[in-house]
Formats: C-alpha cells, structure tokens, sequence
C-alpha cells in the first residue's frame, strides 16, 4: 500500500519543523513534504500529488486562503483534503475559508493529539484512512506541545472559546498579601495562548524579533520551545496575532517559589503585515519600550 503523502506550507521554518516532526512521530510511514509559501506549494501540487494539505493563512506571496482558492479550482486538487493551521479564529475568517472550500481549521497553538484527529478525521472523509492507519504504527507520543484547536465541524462556523484566563498580573497583584511581591510595572499587556490555555501577560519590551512578557505562576509551567500565539491588543480594531515560542523561561524573583515569571516570547512571523504593526508600535510608542534582544 502507497504511504499517505501530507504537504505542509507554512512560511515560518520553526513551525514547519514541528509540524513535520509531529507528524512523523504520530504516523511513522507517512511522507511528508513542505513549502515556504503559496507560491511553492503551487510547483510541488503541479508535479506530485499528496493525500492532505496543511497549510498556513498569513505567508508571503501567496497566502493560505489564496492557495485554497487555486486548489479548489484544479481538477487535481479539487476534493484534495485542505486543514488550515492558522491563528486566526474570528468568525469571519472561519466563514471565509468555509466558503472557499476548506476542509478543516486548526488553531495555533494544537497538541499532538488535536493534530492527529484532524488528519484522521480528513483523510477518513477522503477515504484514506486505512492507509493511514497502516502507516500509524506506533501509538501517538504526548507531551509536544505545538498548537490549540479552532474547529470546523459540520460545515458550520465554530469559533471555540478562550479558555479560562488567569488573572490579569496587575490585579493579582493588587489581591496579593503584603508579603507577596507585586507585579511589575508593565509597558503593555495582552494573551498568550497555549495549548493549555490563555494567561495574561504584561509586555515588558518588545522589538522586531521577540518580546519580554511577564505571568503569573500557575500549577501547570509553560515550557521552553512551547509554541504559542502572543495577543497583543491596542484597541478592539488594532490587533496583532503573533507567532512564535518560548525562547526562555525565568522565575522574576530570585527565590524558587517566584509568583511571576519572565518569559522570552521569540517571534517566527515573516508576514510583512505583523512586521510592520511591531515597527508602528515600536515607533509610536505606545506603552512598549524598544530593547536589543539578548541585552
């Protein structure tokens, strides 16, 4: 039996890695070929031909929706399996790649098991499943955490739902004993998203490659190389969804049982739109400073 053959386009080389990575682990005979963009997935589907597609919204030269599009109208392509692995949850998004004919969404940051539903599930729809299963050798490996899930089911538009937040730092600060040290002054504040759900942070410094963000210590510690989405809002119609993982990770207070942390959130966008939102942000200044990374 032929290996079941997966493309992923995805414009970031972290994510691509882990998407590839994820995917070998959980399904060990499965081919798996990438593409930085829209454009390059478009020479790969010309000449070869693959089971499913995963693919990102925001790339260069052509985007994740504008790839769809073209699919949907190749009579190679037509009824190929098209997940799009995106941090992009609004409704209207959702709709728009509902009526370009997408298959499945997946939200980033998603789990292994997330992941390995979704394929199941698209290649069963396609009538690949046996193939895949042939492949899936060996069960599903936990603890690699890449990305959280936005669902499409039944052809209907269904944005999940923030998790539980934990509580904004400054006003855990403001609940907090005496004793117990506050939350730093903050330059900024927004949502990091993870698999295991959504903390608020406040935004110590920020540049064009990472940000310093600051959480409160919760029972379940992020992890170093977590993939995560960082939420920076300045408005309800100025939002960014930045891309990217946690670079490092560090008690603020020198003492083991700190209650914040201080994360080092490295971005992996090349989306020239996000990039230009950090350099108007950096520049107007608007509450986050400028810092040399590393310094």
């Amino acid at each position: 039996m032929s290996k079941i053959s997966v493309l992923v386009v995805d414009d970031a080389p972290f994510i691509r890695d882990l998407m590839k990575k994820a995917l070998r682990t959980l399904f060990p005979g499965i081919r798996v070929e990438e593409a930085v963009n829209g454009r390059k997935a478009q020479q790969l589907l010309g000449r070869d031909a693959f089971d499913l597609i995963l693919c990102d919204w925001e790339m260069p030269e052509m985007s994740g929706l504008e790839l769809l599009t073209w699919c949907r109208a190749e009579a190679a392509t037509k009824t190929t399996p098209f997940i799009m692995v995106t941090s992009r949850g609004d409704k209207e998004n959702v709709i728009q790649a509902i009526q370009a004919g997408v298959s499945d969404y997946i939200g980033k940051p998603f789990s292994n098991e997330q992941l390995a539903a979704k394929v199941r599930k698209a290649l069963a729809r396609a009538g690949k499943l046996d193939a895949l299963q042939a492949a899936d050798s060996r069960p599903a490996m936990t603890g690699m955490t890449n990305d959280s899930l936005n669902a499409l089911t039944g052809g209907k538009a269904e944005v999940v739902r923030r998790a539980p937040a934990a509580p904004a730092p400054a006003a855990a600060a403001s609940a907090a004993p005496a004793t117990k040290a506050a939350a730093p002054a903050g330059r900024g504040q927004g949502q990091l998203r993870l698999a295991s759900g959504t903390l608020e942070c406040v935004i110590k410094a920020i540049s064009l490659k990472e940000a310093l963000l600051i959480i409160k210590r919760t029972d379940t510690l992020p992890q170093v190389l977590e993939a995560a989405v960082l939420d920076l809002e300045q408005g309800e119609a100025d939002i960014a969804r930045l891309n990217g993982y946690l670079h490092a990770i560090a008690a603020l207070e020198p003492k083991p049982d700190s209650e914040w942390l201080q994360v080092t959130f490295r971005f992996v966008d090349r989306d020239p739109q996000k990039l230009d939102y950090l350099s108007r942000l950096i520049a107007r200044g608007t509450g986050q400073r400028h810092y040399v990374p590393g310094a």
